[in-house]
């Protein structure tokens, strides 16, 4: 039998000291034949960091001996944050991250379980300004050193083989981890692939435990020559515990499926395959979750059809398939390459919402009134069957926005076949007839869509809605070019009817008191706002109270209008708490809704089909004739476990997509650098800050950042002022200030510090592409 909570209750009784294992077993009255039991749940909370052990193997809580556990999180610089673990009963220690300076961090590494002693406090002078700019009040913060690793992240990681007079070594991928690791000569190894210096490799980790001696490592697989497309894709892989390979048992299963839609799987569904359907989706997109409708009803109202593609109908509870799916939680988009979380045959294909082809969907039917307002009493659901007319691009769908000249329309161009799953007809291939109907359709849903989100916005929803750039890669995997990409009306058309879609179904879900996983965005803690108003007051943002929304909406509208939003923008984000799955509806803060779930993209969320098989169960429930009453409710209990496995699976999709674009970034500069100096491409660029050694610089299209350094400013000295804004020469009194605009091209890229450099161009640059 379980003793962890008697053991938890005991350490939290009133008057409870420190006392030996044997004695703790004797206060529970532990029977003898229970004692193997007993002291494995004790290790088992002392792995988990929940307990500690002390000496004269005395055990507490690690806040009672001024102890904490946690995840430890590296910067480059050697430096490092403990992110502490909660306590038993559910609150933090410390609310915020405590300091690990980089001589403190013993021989932790990025993202180990660690235990630390609190050594200090740490004075920052962050809070409220007084009116003569000194702070009012200081910050004490804690410090801590590591004593004791309690979980590594890793075993194994992926890096770079390199040689030094005497010895091999792999430098990591990670930049965080800033060892080099010690490994054997290649000719050591017992791999029957040739290593060579300069592949990347994937290393078994040895246990490291003296912090003056480099921590060691043996090769077990080679991955390619690296900074090479191919290897940096396997490298991503292995880091971040990614799979494009499915089991052959999921392979078989979905092998039975049919290439197409049947006739039996239409029956007792809604048919809407003669209805005008289409979907709005990005250039690259592989899948197709979503599509659109809208008819002008009789009584004068809007009916706008908002149609996801049913997964459910093919994805089981609790098949192989489902497992699988589960397991992964997501599909992860890295530059290029999809890891989809279904198949091929079903993410691209039997499931994917591609053009004149019929597929099974669940639908959210929304009204409006003539004027443009939601009637919510309207509301109605049904699975259905649609066959998509066009497969429209955001690019195609500005045009059918704001250009009234079809021909002109027509010459969008479709994106290269080798970067999306389904390019669609080509707009010269419609008629008159249908282009005409497409436009009226696209330009009325933007008039719903526009009222809704203005209302959206009035009622506090906040903008996050700010410019991206996307990589897209040749067909040999090279990054190729980057574009910046707008978040204009086609965006915002499609987001606002997929907002609109999974609030509706999470409202009547919650009314219905059936248990959902919700997607949650908590409050922001009402230090780290405060931190960020101080922060913000350094560039020239002046707000108020940030715990008052009233405020944070003033700030991202200054935020938009300054020469620095970008990385602003970020500094904002990075004071918000993280949106997350939960099996309670706590509300979302960014969207200010009380009911939020995730609906609308089941091919590459699993929350996302959960939710479509309580949905379809809720109907149901209901008597809606269109139900497949195959699917059940879940657990209260079961969800909670769904829905902290997909938050996780959904941060480790995050980074490595993340990583992704930083590598792909740095590929595509590196190749510029390749170039001769005169041939290399000219980018517009924004200073965003100032150090003694230079200035950084952020460029406007590919939002790519780096460092122009003093000493390639060959044609002057020059000198930063006093408050470190401003470089000026001292000959020519040529300045360079923080949010003036400059022309650079790329100097120099190193791919182990993920650092980019540039320099301005030689006054004899011959221009080349922007």
């Amino acid at each position: 039998m379980p003793f962890t909570e008697q053991i938890i209750q005991l350490m939290r009784s009133k008057g409870y000291v420190p006392i030996p294992v044997n004695r703790i077993a004797e206060q529970l009255k532990v029977p003898n034949k229970d004692l193997g039991n007993f002291r494995g749940n004790v290790d088992e909370l002392i792995r988990s960091g929940t307990i500690v052990r002390l000496k004269k193997d005395r055990l507490c809580f690690p806040h009672d001996a001024e102890l904490t556990s946690g995840y430890i999180r590296f910067r480059q610089n050697g430096s490092a944050t403990l992110i502490p673990d909660p306590l038993p009963d559910g609150e933090r220690v410390l609310r915020n991250p405590i300091i690990i300076k980089a001589e403190d961090t013993g021989v932790a590494m990025h993202g180990d379980k660690v235990l630390i002693r609190l050594i200090r406090s740490h004075r920052r002078y962050v809070l409220h300004k007084g009116k003569n700019g000194m702070p009012e009040s200081v910050l004490e913060e804690p410090t801590g050193r590591v004593i004791r690793i309690l979980e590594r992240a890793r075993s194994t990681l992926t890096g770079t083989l390199q040689k030094s007079r005497h010895t091999f070594f792999v430098i990591a991928d990670d930049p965080r981890i800033s060892e080099d690791i010690i490994v054997s000569p290649p000719s050591q190894t017992s791999l029957d692939k040739k290593v060579e210096i300069g592949d990347k490799v994937i290393v078994k980790l040895a246990d490291w435990t003296q912090r003056h001696l480099n921590p060691e490592g043996e090769i077990i697989d080679v991955l390619g020559k690296t900074h090479t497309p191919q290897a940096e894709f396997a490298g991503l892989l292995h880091q971040y515990g990614l799979n494009p390979e499915f089991p052959e048992a999921v392979m078989a299963m979905v092998a039975k499926f049919p290439s197409k839609v049947s006739s039996k799987d239409c029956q007792n569904r809604l048919d809407l395959r003669k209805k005008q359907v289409f979907t709005i989706d990005p250039d690259d997109a592989k899948d197709f979750d979503d599509a659109l409708s809208i008819e002008k009803q009789e009584d004068g109202t809007y009916r706008v059809g908002i149609h996801i593609a049913d997964v459910s109908h093919y994805v089981k509870r609790g098949s192989v398939l489902d497992r699988d799916a589960q397991a992964r939680g997501n599909s992860t988009y890295l530059v290029g390459k999809v890891i989809p979380m279904l198949p091929h045959a079903l993410s691209n294909g039997l499931c994917s919402l591609v053009e004149r082809e019929d597929r099974l969907t669940k639908s959210v039917f929304i009204t409006f009134s003539e004027k443009g307002k939601l009637i919510e009493s309207e509301t109605e659901f049904a699975n259905t069957v649609i066959c998509s007319t066009k497969r429209l691009t955001y690019k195609q769908a500005y045009a059918l926005l704001f250009e009234n000249d079809l021909e002109k329309v027509r010459q969008t161009p479709l994106p290269p076949a080798h970067q999306t799953g389904s390019t669609g007809r080509a707009l010269s291939e419609v008629d008159d007839t249908e282009l005409k109907s497409l436009q009226h359709d696209v330009r009325m849903l933007w008039y719903l869509g526009n009222k809704m989100r203005k209302y959206r916005m009035d009622k506090g929803s906040l903008d996050f809605d700010v410019a991206e750039s996307k990589i897209y890669v040749d067909e040999d995997g090279w990054a190729d070019r980057i574009v910046k990409v707008e978040h204009d009306e086609s965006h915002q058309l499609v987001e606002e009817f997929m907002l609109a879609a999974n609030e509706a179904v999470a409202r009547t879900l919650v009314r219905a008191s059936i248990p959902l996983i919700h997607r949650v965005h908590d409050k922001p803690d009402p230090e780290k706002l405060n931190e960020l108003r101080d922060y913000m007051e350094t560039v020239g943002i002046h707000v108020g109270d940030l715990n008052k929304r009233k405020e944070v909406t003033k700030l991202l509208q200054l935020i938009k209008a300054h020469p620095q939003s970008h990385v602003l923008r970020v500094q904002f984000l990075r004071s918000l708490r993280q949106a997350c799955y939960r099996s309670s509806s706590d509300g979302h803060y960014g969207l200010n809704k009380v009911f939020y779930t995730h609906f609308t993209s089941p091919i590459r969320r699993y929350s996302d089909l959960v939710v479509h098989r309580i949905f379809d169960a809720y109907m149901g429930k209901q008597g809606n004739p269109t139900a497949s009453g195959e699917n059940s409710f879940y657990k209260p209990g079961n969800l909670t476990g769904i829905a902290q496995h997909l938050s996780l699976t959904e941060q480790n999709s995050t980074d490595a997509e993340r990583e992704s674009v930083k590598i792909k970034q740095l590929e595509f500069f590196e190749r510029e650098c390749a170039k001769p100096e005169e041939e290399r491409s000219l980018f517009e660029a924004v200073i965003v800050d100032m150090r003694n050694h230079g200035f950084f610089v952020e460029l406007t299209e590919s939002m790519a950042y780096g460092m122009v350094h003093v000493s390639t400013l060959k044609d002057d000295l020059y000198i930063l002022n006093k408050t470190g804004n401003r470089f000026t020469g001292k000959r020519r009194n040529k300045k360079f200030s923080i949010g003036g605009k400059i022309n650079v091209i790329a100097h120099r890229v190193d791919r182990y510090k993920r650092q980019i450099d540039f320099q301005l161009p030689p006054e004899k640059f011959r221009k080349g592409k922007h």
